[in-house]
């Protein structure tokens, strides 16, 4: 007779075992939550973020980790560095699972000209911004096709934003030292249609989706924040966690039926 103790075991399958995915802008606060997210799934990681990043926070991560999580830097401005990256994956892998085009120039970057009064925003930030949120997603969907359509149940997910999705409302700004720059919201509104135009062309063998976070708590001034919480039907600001359950969503077979959507993560904020 068998051991009942070992019929009775329960053996967990996580859903990304076996399977590769690739985060970009992975030494970040979202980065990093992600990254730790798809490692609980079961996946190995390909992770990157700029060579001037802060990886502590990554290093432990990867220290703590007993899978072939590999981390390459990459500066995402150059495109001579991004085919650098792309051709280092397409040595070391065989094929990808998931592709998160998460880096980005966000509304907090001390880069002359960005978060400015209109007429002072300059060409060089906007540049900067469509060439990291934009054209970075557009080259790593591109060359990295070969080793998705390789991949079991292979998808894409872009990190956008709710900027991307509607127009600012300056009356929460007022007071403070914030800014919500044009280039930030057009380069984040062009990302989820390249999701939507991704997901038609890519289909049916690549999935295509985005998420479009609300404002995320850090270090913004105590006025800034009650301003925007007032205007969320949720009365608070998000946190990196409130992203995970629709990253793993996104990431495995439990949306095998899920293509071309951007998902506003945004306590209700474009709801009314």
């Amino acid at each position: 007779m068998q051991d009942l103790n070992v019929l009775h075991k329960e053996i967990k399958i996580l859903p990304l075992s076996g399977k590769t995915a690739f985060v970009t802008g992975a030494a970040g606060h979202l980065g990093l939550s992600i990254s730790q997210k798809l490692s609980e799934l079961g996946a190995e990681l390909v992770l990157t973020d700029h060579p001037g990043a802060s990886l502590n926070e990554l290093k432990n991560f990867l220290k703590r980790t007993n899978r072939k999580h590999v981390f390459i830097p990459c500066d995402l401005l150059s495109e001579k560095s991004r085919t650098q990256l792309i051709k280092k994956i397409i040595k070391e892998k065989t094929s990808l699972n998931c592709l998160i085009n998460n880096a980005s120039l966000v509304g907090s970057s001390k880069i002359k000209g960005w978060s400015a009064k209109f007429q002072n925003q300059s060409l060089n930030a906007w540049r900067e911004a469509f060439e990291i949120n934009l054209t970075a997603p557009f080259q790593f969907c591109r060359d990295l096709l070969p080793l998705l359509k390789k991949g079991n149940g292979a998808n894409i997910i872009n990190i956008t934003s709710i900027y991307g999705e509607t127009a600012p409302d300056w009356r929460i700004y007022k007071g403070t030292n914030l800014g919500n720059p044009a280039a930030y919201a057009v380069s984040k509104a062009g990302l989820a249609h390249l999701t939507r135009w991704l997901a038609t062309t890519l289909a049916p063998q690549i999935r295509v989706n985005a998420i479009a976070p609300g404002g995320i708590k850090r270090s913004q001034p105590a006025r800034f924040v009650q301003n925007y919480i007032s205007k969320t039907p949720l009365h608070r600001m998000a946190q990196e966690k409130d992203m995970m359950g629709v990253i793993e969503l996104l990431a495995t077979d439990s949306s095998s039926y899920i293509t071309g959507q951007v998902i506003r993560i945004d306590g209700g904020w474009t709801t009314w």
